[in-house]
């Protein structure tokens, strides 16, 4: 893992510190509606890590120290089930974790593993608190997104009975929605190992394999392995499937 202290990475290093504050923001949800004066201080206490695929970014029972931001790439979120580790989230840029070990000042509970290289942003957890604290809307838009999780976490668990077909659709169309690149009317993600679709949509490996096969036929899909991309070529018609739940 490389570390380094944080530059104007998210924007042309030739910004001013105002359009620079503004790229953050636009970059991560989290501080959307932070002060200036956050984000700034912020940026100043941040440090940069790089991480290559397959590495494990935190490890479970790890106390927390930190937030970490998704400046790139993909990740995802797991816990031992067994003898076999599960799948609980998928993550993309944009978006953030280990603020749960951060505020409730216990061992991480989970694992975070990169899926392709990532580029993150480590807040420490002192100023981390400190920002909710001293920020309002911070501390407003934070509660948001963790709302945000738990209508999420409890829309998973209403799609328990329904087909696998339905399950891995509203999967495909919740990540589109959330970190896809929109190509006009297609939207490009990451290609996701099977196993993992699997789990975080709750079915088996072979039937996500049979349903991911039956949507690349259908032209729904477009997998290039070469690339490590999967585009959604018809996303209406996936989030058409999705709401059938």
């Amino acid at each position: 893992m490389d570390e380094q202290r944080l530059t104007p990475l998210l924007c042309l290093p030739t910004l001013d510190d105002s359009m620079q504050t503004t790229c953050f923001s636009e970059l991560f949800p989290l501080f959307k509606s932070a002060s200036p004066e956050t984000i700034d201080w912020l940026l100043s206490v941040s440090v940069e890590r790089d991480y290559p695929a397959e590495r494990t970014v935190l490890m479970e029972d790890a106390w927390g120290n930190a937030v970490y931001l998704i400046a790139a790439g993909w990740i995802k979120v797991r816990r031992l089930a067994g003898k076999e580790p599960l799948t609980l989230a998928i993550l993309g840029k944009g978006d953030f974790f280990g603020e749960m070990a951060v505020l409730d000042e216990l061992p991480r509970s989970t694992d975070v593993v990169a899926f392709s290289p990532v580029h993150l942003l480590s807040v420490p957890a002192q100023f981390f608190t400190e920002a909710l604290h001293k920020d309002p809307n911070l501390h407003y838009r934070m509660l948001q997104l963790m709302v945000k999780r738990l209508r999420q976490a409890n829309h998973r668990a209403q799609l328990r009975y329904e087909s696998p077909a339905v399950k891995l659709a509203s999967l495909l169309v919740t990540l589109a929605e959330s970190y896809g690149t929109a190509q006009q009317k297609e939207v490009e993600l990451f290609n996701l190992p099977l196993r993992d679709l699997a789990d975080v949509s709750d079915i088996s490996v072979d039937e996500a394999a049979r349903l991911m096969e039956k949507l690349q036929s259908k032209g729904w899909i477009q997998i290039d392995p070469a690339l490590k991309t999967l585009k959604l070529l018809q996303p209406r018609q996936l989030a058409q499937l999705a709401s059938h739940s």
